[in-house]
């Protein structure tokens, strides 16, 4: 790196640095993804009841090629190729629009490796799924009524198993879906592919508003190549991304208004999924590194959060009272069985395949940064006042990725995330991802190799479910 501050620049061509540092931690996540599939493994033959079998990761071993195969090879090879040039070089507008355009290539081609029925059409039709429950809610104000009457297991009406895993918001929208026609199995996967795919263009325009323009550029192609774009086609976790995703570039980009539209947005997020009470790690930290009117624009999105919150639970669904009954359903099922033992750490394992073997040596590189602002100035005392103004000093860089990284930790040591995770947690990787821009310019081809190598590996080598 150019700096212990701030991201090194991309000129037209940097040398690439091996670090030793980079090098230990890739030697980590490779011997952790191999105890994981290792033990996993041993699990699942004496019965343990991992409800995984191709444990770390959700879905059944099975190595197969499809007519997207050779289309997701020639999207990787042309990002790997001419990303990077292309993230420093083109005009903002046009980067954001062809960064989408690429993201959505990439995830219906891997999608597509499992065939048009299984990796789209037939994704989201299962009596698991939400598409399953969608024919039954022919009243809106009454589903949102009833809704937690009807999340625990073992009764006639109780939800599908995705449906009464989470809020109402998330049924909600594959409903909207079908009444404005677009219903079934093929228009519900692809609006997961579209929606999806635009956290390659709001990630970049927070950075870009908080004052990492450079940043902005540098993980655009990291965010195109995402390896979790495996799950975001097609499952609903990539329009939970997305709309979190929005909700944070909202709270970055404006003044008081567009950041009361970006708490709505999050609100809406929370009725999602209730692990997004842990996007307000991010919120914070997106809101901390606002150049003005930080405290404005927290009323303002405090505000929208509470208005959203306000329309649900005027309809009859108060969201601490289904999150009271979601635990007890999650132990109804597999979670019971699961061992918390194994996926407390093996869920990192499934993460590091999601984001991407790039994370360890970029996270690292961020706990540099911020190590490099400590001690804080003295004369501070409170506790608080030491630490943020010495991140906010970072910049967004390392501030966003610890605090993506900090909600993460606290989903995992939970319990209430054991097992897929590389679905679950893509809210939260995609901004783990920002820690790239720390990445040495001259490595990042190498690096971008790796996420696609990772993508196509877990594509053709396991058939996932979402």
């Amino acid at each position: 790196m150019t700096s212990t501050t701030a991201p090194p620049a991309t000129p037209g061509r940097t040398p690439t640095r091996r670090s030793p540092g980079d090098l230990l931690v890739l030697g980590v996540e490779v011997a952790l993804l191999a105890m994981a599939v290792l033990v996993g493994a041993l699990s699942n033959a004496r019965g343990t009841g991992l409800h995984a079998d191709a444990a770390p990761l959700y879905g059944t071993w099975g190595p197969h090629v499809g007519w997207g195969s050779p289309a997701a090879l020639l999207v990787a090879i042309a990002v790997v190729g001419w990303g990077t040039r292309l993230a420093r070089t083109v005009r903002w507008g046009a980067l954001l629009v062809t960064a989408w355009l690429a993201a959505v290539a990439w995830t219906v081609s891997l999608a597509l490796v499992d065939g048009w029925s299984t990796g789209l059409a037939r994704r989201l039709t299962p009596q698991a799924e939400y598409l399953h429950e969608v024919p039954g809610v022919t009243d809106i104000p009454a589903m949102l009524a009833g809704f937690t009457g009807r999340i625990l297991d073992f009764q006639p009406d109780a939800w599908s198993t995705h449906t009464a895993g989470h809020p109402p918001g998330a049924l909600l929208i594959f409903v909207w879906l079908d009444r404005v026609g677009l219903g079934g199995g093929a228009a519900a996967g692809l609006a997961c592919v579209l929606v999806g795919a635009t956290v390659a263009v709001t990630v970049p325009v927070t950075l870009r508003a908080l004052g990492a323009a450079d940043a902005a550029r540098a993980v655009i192609p990291f965010l195109v190549l995402l390896p979790g774009a495996v799950w975001v086609g097609a499952s609903a976790d990539g329009i939970f991304a997305a709309v979190v995703a929005a909700g944070l570039a909202l709270l970055a980009v404006g003044g008081r208004g567009t950041a009361a539209v970006g708490g709505a947005v999050l609100g809406f997020a929370l009725h999602l999924s209730y692990g997004f009470l842990l996007v307000g790690v991010l919120a914070l930290a997106v809101l901390a590194l606002r150049r003005t009117h930080r405290w404005g624009a927290l009323l303002a999105a405090c505000a929208g959060v509470a208005t959203v919150t306000g329309v649900f639970v005027g309809a009859g669904f108060q969201w601490w009272v289904g999150y009271q009954l979601v635990v007890e359903r999650y132990y109804q099922g597999w979670a019971a069985d699961r061992p918390y033992g194994y996926w407390v750490w093996a869920n990192l394992a499934a993460l590091l395949l999601s984001a991407g073997p790039v994370l360890g040596p970029a996270l690292r590189r961020v706990l540099l940064a911020a190590k490099s602002q400590w001690p804080p100035p003295r004369g501070w005392r409170a506790v608080g006042r030491l630490a943020i103004p010495a991140l906010r000093g970072a910049g967004p860089t390392v501030l966003l990725p610890l605090a993506a990284g900090v909600a993460v930790l606290g989903a995992d040591l939970s319990g209430l995330s054991k097992a897929e995770v590389e679905r679950i947690w893509l809210p939260f990787a995609v901004w783990l991802l920002v820690a790239t821009a720390w990445l040495p310019a001259g490595s990042r081809r190498w690096w971008l190799a790796g996420q696609a190598i990772t993508a196509l590996a877990v594509n053709h080598l396991v058939w996932t479910v979402s």
